[in-house]
């Protein structure tokens, strides 16, 4: 954590915006006193929409099949 005083900020702001980006928390004073904290915001979420992955993937009929009863068994809690 860095700090720099109001007029340093004003001065410094591309270098200190850098620092942010960069991960480091910089701090902006006013006398001996912290006022203000500088840190990077985090990137915004993708937009997701529904349907994106249509069509780019196939399953085989044979995944809509039932389960083998020991398969099922263990799906259930049971056995080992």
């Amino acid at each position: 954590m860095t700090t720099f005083s109001v007029h340093e900020a004003k001065t410094n702001l591309s270098k200190l915006l850098a620092s942010a980006e960069a991960g480091e928390e910089v701090v902006i004073a006013r006398g001996k006193t912290p006022v203000a904290r500088l840190v990077a915001v985090a990137p915004p979420k993708p937009v997701r929409k529904a349907g994106m992955w249509k069509g780019m993937f196939r399953m085989d009929d044979s995944f809509f099949d039932p389960l083998p009863d020991d398969e099922l068994a263990l799906w259930n809690g049971e056995g080992d």
